[in-house]
């Protein structure tokens, strides 16, 4: 007798992951087809929302992101229905998800949005944190509160954010480039935002103008450990809020920072012991570089590729994300980018029939247009969930859709150090080789103005602090107008930039 089949539900949309991609997209799909039943398969008991959106400019827009349980977003769209299950296993030649809990899911278009997990330096090390999403950040205070030194190892935005937010504890970071925040800034921004750390920050912190509300606790205790690890949406932009990331010391800022290196061993106290290694002290100030051996015996050393070693309490992996396509490999033949995500065209389609793909766990491969680049950030998880839902809708009307404006200039704005953050098109001269200028303007401790141009025309830019020029740069970057005649004075403070170009 053939065992019981699982019941199974059929949805004509099927979006898997409660990320910014996948409620957008879910949200899409549900506002163009009111009638029918939009299924949004999420592992946690809560999504990611947007909130407070903003149109900055054509390109630009800014918003927060909000945690709600499913629920609140069941009660905006009556058409999603939440499932709440990880994903087992798809079978895309039957066009059905099987789901942890034994059900079975039947779609005609399918968008898989299941985001990323951190990169860790190395699995199963009990003192090694892999930060990513509200959870981990939760955990990362629970130690903090005993730590006397930690190790942050990465460049990007998280680390950046973490070293500027921790208060009385000792901080040595490791990053592989040259200066900090290599994905978002060159050299010159970096040591901009590097006065500002070394500075003591104003006791009064600027109020931060968003609101935040954090994850209902209910199901915490029910999710055990193995589950809670591969789980969890990306940090918003204030996950640091609320969280009160003070260490065990009475001092603000004590930060050293080892550049050009990457961690090369690390070792547990007792192994330390034996193989009789020595580990360096933190340096008592800037100008007394005498570096003695450390007397303390901490939990955790890293050797560094410098050949320097230290001891700390823990260390932090801040090293960016892989896509999380495993569920969904298995017997399905994908097309991957090279960074292991699901390769997508121009309609964000994937390589199998009637399967979709946005956010994290994708990989851009269509033509990319001239001052675009893909970046695992919020901003494109969600243009990138609504063009998704936009094309599932348009082919399965049987329409024609042209690709999404969005797609024309990378522009994202953030908060770094309190300062507001506006990256355009190839801001870091992105594969233009040496064939490029650069132009600046800084103003210490208020403003960073870096533009690169490329043959007299605008190629990309990065503003730092509140410089008011990102709609002029990006329409220059948009139209491509030849800027040449305009010299120097193109970034000079006194002449008003918009007036040229109305």
């Amino acid at each position: 007798m053939e065992a019981a089949r699982p019941p199974s539900t059929a949805g004509k949309f099927v979006v898997v992951g409660g990320g910014i991609a996948g409620v957008t997209c879910a949200e899409q799909l549900a506002i163009q087809f009111p009638s029918e039943d939009i299924l949004l398969v999420t592992a946690s008991p809560v999504v990611k929302a947007v909130t407070n959106f903003r149109q900055v400019s054509k390109i630009l827009e800014e918003f927060d992101v909000e945690e709600q349980p499913s629920t609140m977003l069941e009660n905006r769209f009556p058409n999603i229905k939440v499932i709440e299950s990880g994903v087992k296993q798809l079978k895309s030649k039957e066009h059905c998800i099987l789901t942890e809990d034994g059900s079975q899911y039947v779609y005609k278009k399918l968008c898989l949005c299941a985001g990323a997990k951190p990169k860790l330096i190395c699995e199963g090390n009990p003192y090694i944190l892999g930060i990513r999403d509200t959870d981990s950040a939760q955990e990362f205070q629970k130690q903090l509160t005993e730590a006397k030194r930690i190790m942050i190892i990465g460049n990007g935005g998280i680390a950046l954010e973490l070293v500027y937010e921790i208060e009385g504890c000792e901080v040595i970071w490791a990053i592989k480039d040259k200066a900090i925040g290599n994905t978002f800034f060159d050299a010159g921004a970096a040591e901009f935002l590097t006065s500002k750390l070394v500075a003591e920050k104003s006791e009064a912190n600027i109020a931060q103008k968003r609101t935040r509300y954090t994850a209902e606790r209910k199901k915490k205790e029910s999710r055990t450990k193995a589950k809670a690890d591969n789980v969890g949406s990306a940090l918003g932009p204030d996950w640091h809020e609320g969280l009160n990331l003070k260490g065990t010391k009475e001092f603000s800022h004590k930060i050293l920072i080892e550049t050009m290196c990457e961690v090369k061993k690390i070792y547990l106290q007792e192994e330390f012991r034996i193989l009789k290694k020595k580990s360096l002290t933190f340096p008592r100030d800037h100008h007394n570089k005498s570096v003695t051996t450390d007397k303390e015996m901490w939990p955790v050393y890293v050797e560094l590729t410098n050949e320097k070693i230290y001891g700390c309490d823990f260390i932090v992996s801040a090293t960016g994300v892989t896509p999380n396509t495993e569920p969904f490999l298995h017997n399905n033949s994908f097309d991957l980018g090279e960074d292991g995500g699901l390769k997508v065209n121009d309609h964000m389609q994937t390589s199998l029939p009637d399967i979709y793909a946005a956010g994290d766990i994708c990989t851009a491969s269509w033509q990319l247009g001239p001052f675009w680049q893909q970046m695992r950030l919020w901003t494109q998880a969600r243009q990138m969930g609504w063009y998704a839902a936009k094309c599932m809708a348009a082919a399965s009307l049987g329409n024609s859709i042209d690709m999404d404006f969005s797609f024309e200039l990378f522009a994202h704005v953030t908060k770094f150090f309190n300062y507001k953050v506006v990256l355009l098109g190839k801001y870091n001269a992105q594969g233009l080789g040496s064939d490029h200028e650069l132009m600046l303007r800084c103003t210490k401790g208020q403003e960073y103005v870096k533009v690169v141009m490329q043959n007299g025309r605008m190629m990309g830019a990065v503003l730092i602090g509140e410089t008011d020029l990102e709609e002029t740069f990006e329409n220059l970057i948009l139209n491509q107008m030849n800027l040449s005649s305009y010299g120097e004075d193109l970034l000079d403070p006194n002449i008003d930039i918009e007036d040229y170009f109305d």
